[in-house]
């Protein structure tokens, strides 16, 4: 039985092998020929340029700016919203294959049918009260004048699908024939005081609120927040967490692509699940605060969500409000214009984090300088391998009055100078200046199974050809930076085929990582054959490797 449980291992290799997954891909991406792949914008975050493949060859997809990667299955389960049984079922009825029925343990099938017609009740229930909201709006013209003083016009309303909650105690009783029903309590909507056998009071959450539905990214709608249109507390009322809704998961205005690409959280601070959700769409996120020590405190939180997901191709940036301002209200004061330019001013990431490390610490002492690198350090270690968290290690260093070497052994990381940081500002263009530098390890001595690899994979790149698809994911997820140049050769591949070696040297020396990735050729003492056999094992060697170090990553990649 497959890792879900409910389906043969056996049959789930039938739909995938019955499947072309360019024939899946190609119904929601524009794909066009580009060597052996398929070339197309990525439907997982907004870019410009291409960078997502379809190999027609290994039924496999990846994108060099986002990172995602998968089969069929994967691609439905992940732009679809569909869950793992309900992609395999698709692709099995379009393949004409019928599920082994009696091979499905019968009472996980109907816990998972249960579960799935439970959360499409909750929807429902909740659909109706959004239009319960909306046409209680239209009828009261206290609400729909102060939505007019906001600014907010008929058609931003009927885009957003906002409403009114009457003031009363028990409006929704008018749109729910029953208002006893346990759904309208487990969806958030009503209130219930009193222990369970006594008597009981049931009255709407939401009361006198300009009513926003929350969406999910298919556009169901999960939950609401309401407003109040005068004084009261609190100003804000979010729903509570639901079987739908997670707070911490999602955005509101997502669906609805927001106000100049504008979404926000839902009374909670930022997430790392917010900033994945986020991802999938764009590669550049501008974050904004307050201007006060709560919005600091809210902009921490968001960096420390934002680093491990940083990329050399992704841009984060932190916005911080006067204290007398909301979006809102810098726009009204001063224009759509100036809010962008404001925009377009905000700090960068790499400022934020030097900004944030350097708290409380004197620069101009020794003190100072120390607790500034001490504060640094958890923050910099969290960002992925590649250019950025090797500039940053300089500029830490610079800004601690030492050197990269030094900062780099202190925090028992490998000599930055040789990963890639030149101290100098300039970077070598030929083999014979990156034997200058401090060397990564011994050039005589490829140390790590991912060394191997990479240096089989640089000096006879038509080898990635001969590995399969699970090989090319374990290389091209590896969190050193051998994934970033894993990802880099296969992109390599993409657009200009197999090349020899000086010619992948020249490419690379625009790259943070190329100075390690030239070493492991330039630096070695012995010439490489092209063998096979010798790739998959380092391979293998890679995967046992990193299963020492996670062990979960390994029986993800099992399963």
């Amino acid at each position: 039985m497959s890792a879900r449980g409910q389906i043969p291992d056996s049959f789930i290799q039938e739909v995938i092998a019955r499947t072309d997954i360019v024939d899946i891909v190609g119904r929601h991406v524009a794909l066009r020929k580009g060597g052996a792949n398929l070339l197309g914008l990525c439907p997982f975050h907004g870019e410009k340029s291409p960078s997502f493949t379809v190999s027609p060859a290994k039924q496999f997809y990846h994108c060099f700016g986002c990172g995602a990667h998968g089969d069929a299955i994967r691609f439905l389960m992940e732009h679809a919203g569909l869950g793992f049984l309900d992609a395999v079922k698709d692709l099995a009825q379009q393949a004409g294959l019928q599920i082994p029925e009696a091979q499905v343990d019968p009472s996980e099938q109907a816990r998972a049918a249960q579960a799935r017609a439970h959360q499409h009740t909750l929807t429902e229930v909740l659909q109706r009260a959004a239009e319960h909201y909306r046409v209680r709006l239209k009828d009261d013209a206290r609400a729909v004048e102060y939505l007019k003083k906001r600014g907010l016009t008929g058609r931003v309303a009927q885009h957003f699908g906002l409403g009114y909650a009457p003031a009363g105690w028990r409006s929704l009783a008018s749109a729910f024939p029953d208002y006893e029903a346990a759904d309208l309590v487990e969806a958030g909507l009503v209130i219930v005081q009193g222990e369970e056998g006594s008597e009981q009071r049931r009255y709407d959450r939401f009361r006198d609120r300009i009513m926003f539905p929350i969406r999910s990214v298919k556009g169901e709608v999960i939950g609401f927040g309401g407003r109040v249109l005068d004084s009261g507390e609190p100003k804000y009322l979010n729903s509570p967490e639901t079987p739908v809704f997670v707070k911490g998961r999602e955005l509101y205005g997502l669906h609805e692509a927001g106000f100049a690409n504008a979404v926000a959280t839902l009374g909670t601070a930022c997430t790392p699940d917010h900033v994945k959700k986020l991802l999938r769409f764009t590669d550049h996120i501008v974050f904004s605060f307050d201007g006060d020590a709560a919005g600091r405190r809210a902009a921490s939180r968001a960096l420390e969500a934002a680093l491990p997901q940083v990329t050399d191709l992704r841009t984060f940036r932190f916005l911080f409000l006067p204290t007398e301002h909301d979006p809102d209200s810098y726009v009204r004061a001063h224009g759509a214009e100036a809010f962008e330019a404001f925009v377009n001013s905000a700090t960068s990431l790499s400022r934020q984090l030097l900004d944030r490390a350097s708290e409380a610490a004197d620069l101009s002492t020794p003190e100072g300088r120390a607790r500034m690198l001490a504060q640094a350090r958890p923050l910099w270690s969290q960002l992925p391998a590649g250019g950025l968290r090797l500039q940053l290690l300089a500029e830490l260093a610079q800004a601690g009055k030492t050197s990269v070497e030094e900062l780099s052994a202190l925090w028992g990381e490998r000599s930055g100078a040789a990963a890639g940081v030149q101290t100098g500002g300039q970077r070598p263009s030929t083999s014979r200046q990156l034997k200058r530098t401090a060397p990564l390890r011994p050039p005589s001595a490829v140390r790590q199974p991912p060394d191997h690899v990479a240096r089989m994979l640089l000096s006879y790149p038509a080898l990635w050809n001969d590995l399969g698809g699970a090989d090319h994911e374990l290389l091209t997820s590896l969190e050193t930076w051998h994934g970033e140049l894993f990802r880099w050769l296969e992109r390599d591949l993409t657009e200009h085929g197999p090349r020899e070696w000086p010619s992948l040297r020249e490419s690379l020396q625009d790259e943070g990582f190329g100075p390690a990735a030239c070493l492991l050729v330039d630096g070695a003492e012995l010439p490489l054959a092209a063998d096979k056999e010798d790739l998959r094992s380092a391979v293998a060697q890679t995967s046992r490797a990193l299963a020492l170090r996670d062990p979960m990553r390994l029986l993800g990649r099992l399963v």
